[in-house]
């Protein structure tokens, strides 16, 4: 297939399309006319695809032949973009502060000490008096269980209170 006026050949394949669409309202077609609509409808996509891909090959070459004429365009929005958001001038505690390196100070300055950790006073553990246990309170503690305590507390336990962290109630166990 030849590429050259590939939309023209796309233009006679359409125009018999239509005749035959009008004919077929009318009158029956013969099979050579079905069989013709067939050929042009499948032609129709190919030659489609391949102009699509020329056009899109065509755009590149002469983006790569004028190499890209529209730079200074896109160019000059991203200077006016950079221009807008540079800070020139910063009014600090009713100084006006311009240029680069004091902008740079006042503004580090600003976030270090936002940011910066800070001495201050925690209270520690040594002043502070707990209540202790005596020997025989202590003791009590690591007294073995007998079964009948095990057994006691719980049958004692209601098995519809709230639910344990894990969202088990005491009833399920």
């Amino acid at each position: 297939m030849h590429s050259k006026n590939i939309p023209a050949k796309l233009d006679t394949l359409k125009s018999p399309l239509a005749v035959f669409n009008g004919k077929k309202e009318d009158d029956r077609l013969s099979a050579d006319e079905i069989e013709e609509i067939q050929g042009i409808t499948n032609e129709i996509p190919s030659l489609s695809r391949v102009n699509t891909s020329i056009s899109c090959q065509q755009s590149r070459l002469l983006w790569l032949k004028d190499s890209d004429a529209n730079s200074k365009y896109f160019h000059s929005v991203l200077s006016n973009r950079r221009r807008c958001n540079s800070i020139v001038s910063l009014m600090v505690n009713g100084n006006l502060m311009e240029w680069v390196h004091p902008i740079h100070n006042v503004v580090f300055s600003h976030f270090r000490s936002h940011f910066e950790a800070q001495t201050m006073f925690r209270p520690g553990i040594e002043n502070l008096a707990f209540k202790t246990l005596s020997y025989v309170e202590g003791s009590g503690l690591i007294k073995l269980f007998s079964i009948d305590d095990v057994k006691t507390t719980l049958w004692d336990c209601d098995s519809f209170k709230s639910p344990k962290p894990d969202g088990v109630n005491f009833g399920f166990i």
